[in-house]
């Protein structure tokens, strides 16, 4: 479908004209029509296929300029609530709305400020609550309520502030809910909290084209197995998931060690640093990114070519968010699993789910790689050198020894 035939508002369909875009995706093609005719949807499709756009557009359309905060949107992330906000911002920039972001982390008083003027607003569950207690963010006007990543808000124990939050809005608001998965859990929030919703799942033509496999190794070799893979692959950039938090940090320091462009993110970081790393990363300043799941949500670069899962998720879910950093826009990508004794019941849930991943064998002298060195967890601060010591227990003897 072309975005003419959606017969928008002449705003809109220019600010749609400077994205670049003249069909829509699928996902968008069915989700914006009874968007726009005010029924409550549940849009499910795989990430990258345009789900963003398929609800700034019903929004950009049904709000109006300096009328009080008529758009709601909630986010799990804060990397998420900046990406959202943008496309939003850009698609109602000839209607001159104002879209507010607000997330934890920084200063709460230039987001007041955004607040008193904006049209939409764009945040994450607890400093919305925050706003909401302070009365600084009134939505009695609210026409249109969007969650956006559902399933991830439910992981991360959202839901119950996403409840607090739905009932400051008025009962007769349209609501629209979006994931590329849709768990039993996020219907039942559904049903009490939409009318009548209809539920587009994803469709054949949005899946991504995605070469997946898994590719066993020793534990103490997987470090290695990965400067291997990156060596062989070349990846233009890459994404490397690790499962907490301190590895993440620890294989970064590693490969920077070693002379690769690399950074880290993860919840522990500054808002400041994590914006600061991302930017580099989409600058293409950063070639490879080892994250957390908190940045499996939220993280729009077109030019992913390589995901890398370190570690493996503990779900099938999670595997679908990773993966979907890569091939974006048409483009085709490459996803690995390293797998390590230790990750075996993770890697039969995942298989499970998605048991056209396959095993591949690939033959490397992995001896000629250096090993992870986890003293490198000293880089990590305080509080991730206390859990370091606690994951990573010193050797008995030696030195170690002498210091009892």
């Amino acid at each position: 479908m072309k975005f003419e035939e959606l017969k928008l508002k002449e705003e809109v369909a220019k600010a749609i004209s400077d994205f670049g875009f003249s069909e829509t995706t699928s996902i968008q093609a069915r989700v914006i029509p009874p968007a726009l005719e005010g029924r409550d949807v549940i849009g499910e499709a795989p990430t990258g296929s345009g789900k963003t756009l398929a609800f700034a557009i019903p929004i950009a359309e049904k709000i109006k300029r300096d009328a009080g905060v008529q758009a709601l949107v909630v986010t799990p992330t804060r990397e998420l609530a900046l990406q959202v906000s943008e496309v939003i911002a850009k698609t109602t920039r000839y209607l001159r709305i104002r879209v507010a972001t607000v997330y934890g982390g920084v200063a709460i008083e230039p987001q007041i400020r955004e607040l008193r003027s904006a049209g939409v607003v764009v945040g994450t569950p607890g400093r919305l609550l925050d706003h909401l207690r302070r009365g600084t963010l009134k939505l009695g006007k609210v026409k249109i309520l969007v969650l956006d990543e559902a399933d991830r808000m439910l992981d991360m124990g959202f839901i119950e502030d996403v409840q607090r939050i739905i009932r400051h809005t008025p009962r007769e608001r349209q609501t629209l809910l979006f994931s590329a998965t849709i768990p039993p859990e996020i219907k039942r929030l559904a049903s009490r909290f939409m009318r009548s919703y209809l539920h587009i799942r994803n469709v054949e033509e949005d899946k991504p084209e995605i070469e997946e496999c898994f590719i066993e190794v020793r534990e103490g070799e997987k470090f290695q197995l990965l400067q291997a893979l990156l060596e062989a692959e070349k990846p233009e950039s890459a994404i490397i998931f690790c499962n907490t938090k301190i590895v993440a940090s620890i294989v970064a320091a590693n490969l920077a060690k070693h002379g690769m462009s690399v950074a880290a993110i993860h919840g522990d970081l500054s808002q400041a640093k994590r914006e600061r790393v991302m930017n580099s990363f989409r600058a293409e300043k950063l070639r490879i990114l080892v994250a957390t799941d908190v940045a499996a949500r939220g993280i729009d670069i077109p030019a992913v070519s390589h995901i890398f899962n370190y570690d493996i998720p503990d779900n099938g879910d999670d595997y679908t968010h990773r993966i979907g950093r890569t091939a974006r826009g048409g483009a085709k990508g490459k996803a690995f699993c390293l797998l390590s004794p230790s990750h075996h019941d993770n890697m039969r849930r995942v298989h499970s789910a998605f048991p056209h991943i396959e095993r591949r064998e690939f033959d490397a002298e992995l001896s000629r790689y250096p090993a992870l060195d986890y003293r490198l967890g000293r880089l990590l601060p305080r509080k991730g050198r206390r859990s370091f010591s606690r994951s990573f227990p010193r050797r008995r003897g030696g030195r170690d020894k002498k210091r009892r």
